[in-house]
């Protein structure tokens, strides 16, 4: 089985640097996947109140047997709760459908800048981070200026960034800023939607190291040491994408994924992203 190295957090927590996301995985199938990926080896396992399978995390947490404390499971605050007391609400909804007594990473999902209430919700999160009910709390798709004012306005400083980036958005001035403040960063979409698995440099680099495309991207990630979330509902893939410790890129294959950066994303725009 796969050993996952860990990423420290700007509070001494622990985060495994590679872990498992969820997003779009059937909540009735769930259970199975996430099983499959503990026995994988996978150890950090992300879903969020929006993905509508916190519960089937819970059920295959609970049949995995594991120490809890062997597991770093993160969740996200829904758009919809924004503000202290609905975030509140929000986290221990989340928590009874995890069945967990406390969290590791809680992040708020999306900034929603035009609705004006990320600086109370993080409000909310410090105090469930005072209270000892997570371990670690971060935010998720903020821009240099929303994290600017959480600074201005609050007391802690978010442990993680959890933003879209893979070679096609590789976010360099947000990760440059992340660095001078102590905050992590990890990779959402880290294979683009898999739209970079085609990719003519890639393949070549996967033929060059007999590797997969998907094994060549996400050793990148850990490369530049980012944090990431591969996710697959297919066995095979699940383990692949646990099996990148084997091997590490060259500094020159690093550069030459370096200049596919197109700026081009997958998924929303933060700063103007603002669903009903």
């Amino acid at each position: 089985m796969v050993t996952v190295p860990g990423i420290p957090l700007n509070n001494e927590v622990t985060i495994p640097q590679l872990g498992f996301g969820v997003w779009q995985v059937p909540s009735d199938e769930t259970a199975k996947v996430v099983g499959t990926a503990i026995q994988a080896g996978y150890r950090s396992i992300d879903t969020a109140a929006a993905y509508g399978n916190e519960e089937g995390v819970g059920e295959a947490i609970r049949a995995a047997g594991l120490p809890r404390e062997e597991l770093f499971i993160t969740t996200k605050l829904w758009n919809a709760a924004h503000g202290y007391d609905q975030t509140l609400e929000a986290f221990d909804s989340s928590m009874a459908k995890l069945g967990l007594d406390y969290l590791d990473l809680y992040l708020i999902h999306w900034p929603l800048p035009m609705r004006d209430k990320y600086v109370d919700t993080w409000r909310a999160f410090e105090k469930l981070y005072a209270d000892g009910r997570i371990r670690a709390i971060g935010v998720s798709n903020f821009q240099i200026a929303h994290l600017r004012r959480l600074f201005d306005k609050t007391s802690v400083v978010p442990a993680v960034n959890q933003i879209e980036l893979h070679p096609n958005l590789q976010q360099v001035e947000l990760r440059a800023f992340h660095a001078e403040h102590g905050i992590a960063t990890e990779a959402w979409s880290p294979l683009a939607r898999g739209n970079l698995l085609a990719d003519p440099t890639i393949g070549g680099l996967a033929a060059k190291y007999a590797k997969t495309p998907a094994q060549i991207v996400l050793r990148w990630h850990l490369e530049l040491g980012n944090i990431l979330i591969p996710k697959s509902v297919t066995p095979s893939r699940i383990r692949d994408n646990i099996d990148v410790f084997d091997f590490e890129l060259a500094a020159d294959d690093v550069a030459v994924i370096g200049e596919l950066d197109s700026g081009v994303r997958t998924g929303p725009d933060p700063d103007t992203f603002n669903p009903a």
